[in-house]
C-alpha cells in the first residue's frame, strides 16, 4: 500500500476553511470541506459516538464550571457542547459544516451554535474562559494558525484543552485501515495529506511544542485510552457512508472494491468480537491543554 499513514484516518468533526477566507486555505482545507459536505447525519450515527469517549475528560482539562463562558470548536453535531451545558457553562459552539450546525442546534438549544471556521472565527476577542475542540486540530489545513486564533477568543489566563488521535494508533483505529491494506487499495491523487510545512509530530512532546509556538502557557499533554462498542455493521457504516479520511478513500474505489475492503473487514474483525458479536475497539488519543 503506498502513501497512506494511519494519522490520515481522521475520525472527529471536521473544522476546514470557509469559503472567502482566500490565502489562508490550503488544498487540505478544501478536501475537507468537500468530505464533510452534508454528512452531519451520517457521522453522528456512527463515529460521534466513539469520539464522545474523551468528552468528560477534555472539558476537565478545560476546568468547565458553572457560568464559564466556553466555546467548542468544531462541535459537530454538539456532543460536548451538550455535556457543557450539562455542566451549567454558559457555551458557544461553531462547526464549519452546515449540516452538523443543524444538528447541534437541535441537540443543544440552549447553546449558541454558529457557521464558523479556522483559522478566522466568528467570535470577539477575549470572548470565552475556555475553548474547547474534540477531534478537531486534525481537520485544519494550518494547525499553528488555528491556535493562534484560538488563543485570540479567550481571556487571559483562560483555559484550552484539544484532542487529537495517538500516532500510532490503538488497534481499533487501525481495523478499517487494516482491511483497506489487506485490499491493496491505494491513495487517490485527489486525497492531499497535510502540507509539511503545516505538519506536526502527533506525539505529547509535538503537541506540546504546538501549544507553545502559538503562545500557550503551561501546556500538558496526558494519553487517554477506553474501549469503543459498536456493531460490525454500524462500524462499517461510518466508512461506507464516507466519514473519515477512510471513507472517502473507499468511496473514490469500484464497488468491486469496496467489497473486497468488507471481505477483509469482516474477517479481521472477528478478533474484537465479544460473545454477541458487539465489537469492543481499542482506542488512545492524545489530550492537550493550556492557559492562555
Amino acid at each position: 500500500m503506498r502513501n497512506l499513514h494511519l494519522s490520515d484516518l481522521h475520525l472527529g468533526a471536521t473544522e476546514p476553511e470557509r469559503p472567502g477566507v482566500g490565502e489562508s486555505e490550503t488544498p487540505f482545507d478544501g478536501y475537507e470541506r468537500r468530505a464533510w459536505a452534508g454528512r452531519g447525519r451520517a457521522y453522528a450515527d456512527s463515529f460521534a459516538k466513539l469520539c464522545a469517549g474523551a468528552v468528560p475528560q477534555l472539558l476537565d482539562a478545560a476546568g468547565v464550571g458553572a457560568g464559564d463562558r466556553v466555546l467548542d470548536v468544531g462541535t459537530g453535531p454538539g456532543t460536548v457542547a451538550a455535556a457543557a451545558v450539562a455542566r451549567a457553562a454558559l457555551v458557544t459552539a461553531v462547526d464549519a459544516e452546515p449540516s452538523m450546525v443543524e444538528l447541534a442546534r437541535e441537540a443543544v438549544p440552549q447553546a449558541a451554535v454558529r457557521l464558523g471556521t479556522l483559522p478566522e472565527l466568528p467570535c470577539a476577542d477575549q470572548e470565552f474562559d475556555a475553548v474547547v475542540g474534540n477531534f478537531v486540530l486534525n481537520h485544519v489545513g494550518r494547525p499553528a494558525a488555528a491556535l493562534t486564533e484560538l488563543r485570540r477568543v479567550v481571556r487571559p489566563g483562560g483555559r484550552i484543552a484539544l484532542t487529537i488521535w495517538a500516532v500510532p494508533a490503538a488497534a481499533g483505529q487501525t481495523l478499517l485501515w487494516r482491511a483497506v491494506e489487506a485490499a491493496g487499495v491505494t491513495r487517490p491523487a485527489h486525497l492531499p495529506p497535510l502540507d509539511a510545512e503545516h505538519d506536526f509530530p502527533r506525539t505529547p512532546a509535538g503537541l506540546v511544542a504546538l501549544l507553545e509556538s502559538a503562545g500557550w502557557r503551561e501546556p500538558e499533554c496526558v494519553e487517554l485510552r477506553w474501549e469503543h462498542r459498536a456493531g460490525r455493521q454500524e462500524w462499517w457504516d461510518g466508512a461506507a457512508a464516507g466519514i473519515g479520511f477512510i471513507g472517502q478513500l473507499l468511496l473514490a474505489q469500484e464497488e468491486s472494491v469496496r467489497e473486497l475492503v468488507r471481505g477483509h473487514y469482516l474477517e479481521l474483525s472477528r478478533e474484537f468480537a465479544d460473545a454477541d458479536g458487539t465489537l469492543l475497539l481499542p482506542h488512545a488519543a492524545l489530550l492537550v491543554s493550556g492557559r492562555r
